[in-house]
């Protein structure tokens, strides 16, 4: 019995989280819905901006011309051992636009951007910064998650292009330089497998990421226990829950877009 109960107090508990994560979408939501007080706080936004989006680049570059490297050093054996290494440039732009590089910016991002606003609210909530902003009458979700929601939304995209580029060249490098590929014909198999519809495959997948880390990271630096500790926990927790949430909804987008594809853009090509 006492096993049960502890179960059923798990679930109510986690249900009443949930329910509180969506109220606190909610707001944020609508706020974003009124121009965050027709647009007077755009100055708010402006730092989050280089937060977001200037301060992160070095990171996912670094990331995407990695993974571009170590896909084409993983493939090229299996590509020649069946005669197709000519179409190695195909599968390294296909692989990075549509999955590794989203994901996997996404995923960088979701540590390096979504773990500083957490412990930044997180650290604001301790100290009682939140609870001095509602004394003053002012909204906290208005002034501290809006401006952060869209930094993320807006800038993660973006990231991610320069991700899915850096790695795209990592691959031709690797690919060229190292195992004797020939340029040309690398950009031109790549040319003929990617087509329009592949190139915005990931930065629109991208900013429903970037939507779930900016809600996420910000709920669980809100909600965060009292001390030091209380912190590294939410800054973990929101980790995590950006991963995985990421993971979920590129499974649930890709089948999504691949409809998508198959009933306006594949039947354009038979034709």
């Amino acid at each position: 019995m006492d096993m049960i109960a502890k179960v059923g107090r798990e679930s109510v508990r986690r249900m009443e989280a949930f329910g509180d994560f969506c109220r606190f979408c909610g707001q944020a939501f609508s706020w974003i819905a009124l121009g965050m007080g027709r647009w007077r706080h755009l100055r708010l936004i402006g730092p989050r901006l280089y937060e977001v989006g200037a301060a992160s680049v070095p990171v996912v570059i670094v990331t995407g011309a990695f993974v571009g490297a170590v896909l084409a050093v993983q493939a090229v054996a299996q590509f020649r051992a069946i005669g197709m290494l000519s179409r190695l440039g195909g599968m390294v732009n296909m692989s990075m636009l549509r999955e590794l590089g989203p994901i996997l910016a996404a995923i960088m991002l979701a540590g390096r951007v979504g773990g500083g606003l957490t412990a930044e609210l997180g650290t604001m909530r301790v100290t009682e910064q939140i609870d001095a902003l509602r004394a003053m009458g002012v909204d906290p979700i208005r002034v501290l998650v809006v401006p952060r929601l869209i930094a993320c939304t807006v800038l993660i995209p973006l990231l991610v292009i320069y991700g899915s580029f850096t790695g795209v060249l990592g691959g031709y490098f690797v690919s060229v330089y190292l195992y004797g590929l020939n340029g040309a014909q690398f950009w031109h198999t790549a040319a003929q497998s990617v087509g329009n519809f592949d190139i915005f495959y990931g930065p629109v997948k991208s900013v429903f990421f970037g939507v779930v880390i900016g809600l996420i990271c910000c709920y669980k630096g809100f909600r965060c226990s009292p001390g030091a500790a209380g912190v590294g926990r939410a800054c973990t927790q929101s980790f995590v829950a950006s991963c995985l949430a990421i993971l979920v909804i590129d499974l649930f987008l890709g089948m999504f877009l691949n409809t998508i594809y198959e009933l306006f853009f594949a039947a354009k090509t038979l034709m």
